[in-house]
């Protein structure tokens, strides 16, 4: 219940969030005072902190963190559209004896420009080498500890792409660094199953559940690269920016006519 500076220290170096990336974390849009898909991203948060063996107090739902998220907005003058990060962090203490298993809430916002729009030039992309996520029944958690998407992301920019594809331990698509994968084949779209060790986007989610554009059905199924390298167009998905297409992966190029379609359809379903 408290406001800081952005740059202020909050934490303790023995702190096991910084020590051990022990925690979770939700990113979210906050859209005139309302969180999309609000449902979907609790959900996830709460089953994460079950997961991970959080105690959490009886105060601590639902309704107290979106009032917390409100406050800061209001704080922070973003009354329009905002990013929201969600951080929860269990406290101090060593990897054997942590001082309780009770969860400390960090969160952050920053402004978005409205309306959102389907990006101009198509994501030029690659896989990462040398990194394998594991696939197992925690790898779907949005966790504090994400260390092949940062690699990632270090990736991506060293070598002048947009994202980078994380492969999984059987070397089949995982994600991207910041967001699922989707390919478009025929009328049909796919994208990994949670087994796959991706992490269970709440946009990945909205499609699976509520897109209704019918003569496109989706489907989950393992991807290989030559899945994505055989698809007519390949495009991400994740909570900010929704769906974003990409123009080139590897050394195939794709266009963006039907994943165009599916864009509009979000955008006309999420925001009227």
């Amino acid at each position: 219940n408290k406001f800081y500076r952005q740059h202020t220290a909050i934490i303790s170096p023995a702190n096991r969030g910084l020590r051990y990336g022990d925690g979770l974390f939700e990113t979210m849009k906050m859209l005139n005072g309302n969180i999309i898909n609000v449902d979907f991203h609790f959900d996830r948060l709460f089953n994460g902190l079950s997961l991970l063996q959080f105690a959490l107090p009886a105060l601590l739902d639902k309704k107290f963190i979106i009032k917390q998220v409100t406050g800061l907005c209001q704080k922070n003058k973003h009354s329009g559209s905002a990013r929201i990060r969600l951080a929860v962090i269990r406290g101090n203490g060593g990897i054997f004896d942590p001082e309780n298993h009770a969860p400390n809430l960090i969160i952050e916002s920053w402004a978005l420009d409205l309306p959102p729009k389907l990006n101009e030039n198509g994501l030029v992309t690659d896989v990462l080498p040398g990194v394998r996520k594991s696939c197992d029944e925690y790898s779907h958690l949005k966790s504090n500890n994400c260390q092949p998407y940062v690699l990632a992301a270090l990736y991506a920019k060293k070598n002048r792409l947009n994202d980078c594809i994380v492969l999984n331990s059987f070397g089949h698509v995982c994600d991207s660094a910041i967001a699922n994968v989707f390919i478009v084949k025929g009328n049909q779209l796919f994208t990994p199953p949670l087994s796959e060790g991706c992490v269970a986007g709440v946009m990945r989610r909205w499609m699976l559940e509520k897109f209704s554009l019918g003569y496109y059905p989706i489907f989950e199924k393992a991807l290989a690269i030559e899945d994505l390298l055989g698809a007519d167009e390949l495009f991400f998905t994740n909570a900010i920016y929704h769906l974003k297409w990409v123009g080139n992966f590897m050394d195939k190029t794709y266009g963006n006519s039907i994943t165009r379609k599916i864009y509009n359809h979000i955008i006309e379903t999420i925001y009227g």
